[in-house]
């Protein structure tokens, strides 16, 4: 007598199945992300593959073992963007979750090379790209000395939420620093009220919570802000003091992906800009 796996058990292992053969495909470079000198692995690692969807290592670690796990269509949809799967595929993994598509033809957009070259020849202007969770995606030279020294952090780190609660040298860059983290626990809170029960989200609010006395009084006020942009002063430890518009162009769905820059406001500001992108070590 043979004895078949349960539809749920099949659907699982054949999830597991495409979303490793996905990842293995992908080189570093086709999303941005640096190679490394070690890597063995083929393709991205899933602590990559995590980063870039905004999710917890150990949740999609246990996704790619086939366990019996909640799975959104807002995480499927960040995993598609992030596997850069072409429509077949995403139509497919959609298939293989047993959930409808909630946006069947969207392109899927992450931070490849020419998105990368983008953000490099706009400065002396310092860009980044940041996901709804305030992870830092890819920046350009300039913005990578702005606030803190990015290349130095690992890559689990780079999250604007987590650097503004828990990094010195952030801290010190930013001179309103109170009522910046006010509002940027407003900002996160809204966000988050599309992504209550994935796991990334939830393991960043615990980190936070953990870590940051400020953070807990502030979240604990339930305040909400929705994203906009504003005029704001830093103090960079190397050039000195920035003043600069913060602005956000979003790269899809207002909730998805955007591209953030820091316009100078005035000469002054442009001139100390362009000796921080002169200063960087990656600067001809």
């Amino acid at each position: 007598m043979t004895t078949e796996a349960p539809e749920g058990d099949v659907r699982r292992h054949e999830l597991a199945g495409f979303l490793r053969s996905r990842r293995e495909r992908i080189t570093p470079e086709q999303v941005g992300l640096p190679r490394g000198a070690r890597r063995r692995t083929p393709g991205l690692r899933r602590e990559e593959v995590a980063q870039l969807s905004a999710v917890g290592v150990t949740w999609y670690t246990w996704l790619e073992q086939a366990r019996d796990i909640q799975v959104s269509q807002q995480v499927l949809d960040a995993l598609a963007r992030a596997l850069l799967l072409d429509p077949s595929e995403r139509t497919h993994l959609f298939a293989l979750a047993a959930m409808p598509d909630p946006a069947p033809h969207t392109a899927c957009p992450t931070v490849t090379p020419a998105l990368q070259a983008v953000l490099d020849q706009m400065g002396p202007v310092p860009a980044c790209v940041q996901n709804s969770r305030y992870d830092i995606l890819a920046y350009n030279e300039t913005y990578g000395r702005l606030l803190c020294d990015l290349d130095a952090l690992p890559r689990e780190d780079r999250n604007c939420m987590w650097l503004a609660f828990t990094n010195a040298e952030w801290r010190a860059a930013v001179v309103d620093l109170a009522e910046m983290n006010r509002t940027l626990a407003a900002k996160f809170r809204a966000s988050m009220a599309q992504h209550l029960a994935e796991p990334g989200w939830k393991a960043l609010l615990s980190r936070l919570e953990t870590h940051s006395p400020e953070f807990r009084e502030l979240w604990a006020r339930h305040e909400v802000v929705g994203p906009a942009g504003k005029t704001k002063y830093l103090r960079n430890a190397r050039v000195g003091l920035l003043h600069v518009e913060h602005t956000n162009l979003w790269l899809g769905p207002s909730a998805g992906p955007r591209l953030v820059t820091y316009v100078p406001m005035d000469q002054e500001t442009r001139e100390r800009l362009e000796l921080l992108r002169r200063l960087s070590p990656g600067a001809a």
